[in-house]
């Protein structure tokens, strides 16, 4: 069973940094994309940054391009979202998610907005609240 388990939200200040941590089990990274999605108060998902460890890449929306980063540890069992200067507009439940790569690869073929996508294993979410 696919277990995807977010951390690391809290109150900030416009302009500093969190690092969001997923804790995922149950599956095999390789075999999925692993995406963080946000949906900020009244508004529904979006899609901000995926990562493929198979395929080595990162993908970014454009609204957060140059302040956010999706990496994961070397064991392959936690990935993470950095967010440097944040902005009120950044407030949002952030979740992790994860499906199979064939699917994304997919989605992306049919040429399906990333922000739009939505994947079939969740988290719970974790709150940031950017302060101005």
């Amino acid at each position: 069973e696919i277990q995807l388990v977010e951390s690391g939200g809290g109150l900030v200040q416009a302009g500093g940094s969190l690092r969001l941590s997923c804790a995922a089990s149950g599956f095999n990274f390789d075999d999925y994309v692993i995406g963080w999605f946000r949906q900020a108060p009244g508004r529904g998902q979006v899609g901000v940054a995926f990562i493929s460890t198979k395929l080595g890449r990162t993908y970014y929306t454009d609204s957060v391009k140059g302040r956010f980063t999706v990496s994961c540890d070397n064991a392959k069992t936690a990935v993470y979202l950095e967010i440097n200067n944040l902005m009120p507009e950044d407030t949002a439940i952030y979740y992790c998610a994860a499906e199979i790569l064939p699917i994304v690869l997919k989605l992306l073929s049919a040429g399906f907005d990333p922000a739009n996508w939505h994947f079939g294993s969740w988290g719970q979410g974790t709150q940031v609240t950017v302060s101005s």
